[in-house]
């Protein structure tokens, strides 16, 4: 299967089974659930549950096996961004094309509903079909990925350095935790849920996801640059009316796609470490550097 063949599936599968996690939009109290679902079923790309089922899929495992650390990871990732387009934090409007969750509801809805959304990625692993050890090592993987020491580090480093001329190791160690560490579990959580504990295999995982949590936001911000609003879904140039360093502001759009091209290369070359055919992952590799959205 071709890896947008691949993409198509997993969003699909993705999609349907959100539908039937999320609390209806009747349940009480509506407008909470209502905001849940206006902020996670309203498009997205899927690149971190996708890299979920396409890892368990190299590493012998099954689609049923990865779809509950799958949607944990979409749920983290839906939650992040409706608090990171909150007033108080990157104070934005647009979101995946339509009215971000604030604005769509207010502030409170938006704040209550990222928490509910963080609760039920927790409970999704608890319902995966695997074993007490392993249902436990994921929940500490990404409750790592996802707290200080990663997503909300991250956030954290990005809102003190607003208005500060970052050095390019301040830039990385940022995004390596705001949008790379969530990437990175994604792909770990994909090998435990094949059953790979072995060092070796998670290691390798891990650099592969590393690799390409970095290129994605080296993307993201030649993307800032290059790219229309109505193609990104949320204000073209907001990195850069936010006075944000990127890695188009310190390295040049050019050197900035040279990293980008090292970074698939380094993601490549991780995969030797894996087990299994991993045409899929290089595939996904690719669509992260070539994307244009």
């Amino acid at each position: 299967m071709n890896v947008d063949a691949f993409l198509a599936e997993a969003g699909d599968r993705i999609n349907a089974a959100l539908e039937d996690v999320l609390p209806p939009e009747d349940s009480a109290p509506q407008r909470l659930s209502a905001a849940m679902r206006y902020s996670v079923l309203g498009g997205g790309k899927r690149i971190r549950p996708t890299l979920v089922f396409a890892t368990a899929q190299c590493c012998g495992g099954t689609g049923e096996m990865a779809l509950h650390p799958a949607l944990a990871v979409e749920l983290i990732h839906a939650y992040s961004l409706v608090h990171d387009d909150l007033p108080a934090m990157d104070d934005d409007d647009l979101r995946r094309g339509q009215p971000t969750c604030h604005v769509a509801f207010d502030d409170a809805t938006a704040i209550l509903a990222g928490d509910a959304l963080q609760s039920l990625a927790f409970d999704q692993l608890t319902r995966a079909p695997l074993d007490a050890d392993a249902r436990l090592r994921m929940v500490e993987i990404l409750a790592d990925a996802a707290g200080h020491r990663g997503m909300v580090g991250g956030q954290a480093l990005d809102l003190a350095a607003t208005g500060v001329a970052l050095e390019l190791a301040e830039l990385e160690q940022m995004h390596r935790r705001k949008t790379g560490a969530l990437i990175e579990a994604s792909v770990a959580l994909g090998a435990l849920a094949a059953g790979r504990t072995d060092p070796t295999t998670l290691e390798s995982a891990r650099r592969y996801g590393r690799a390409i949590g970095l290129a994605f936001q080296v993307k993201d911000d030649l993307l800032d640059v290059e790219a229309s609003t109505d193609t990104l879904g949320k204000p073209q140039g907001s990195d850069q009316a936010g006075n944000k360093s990127t890695y188009c502001s310190l390295l040049g759009t050019d050197r900035a796609r040279e990293l980008l091209a090292e970074l698939e290369a380094e993601a490549v070359a991780s995969l030797a470490g894996l087990p299994g055919d991993t045409e899929l992952l290089r595939d996904i590799a690719a669509f992260v550097v070539n994307r244009t959205y």
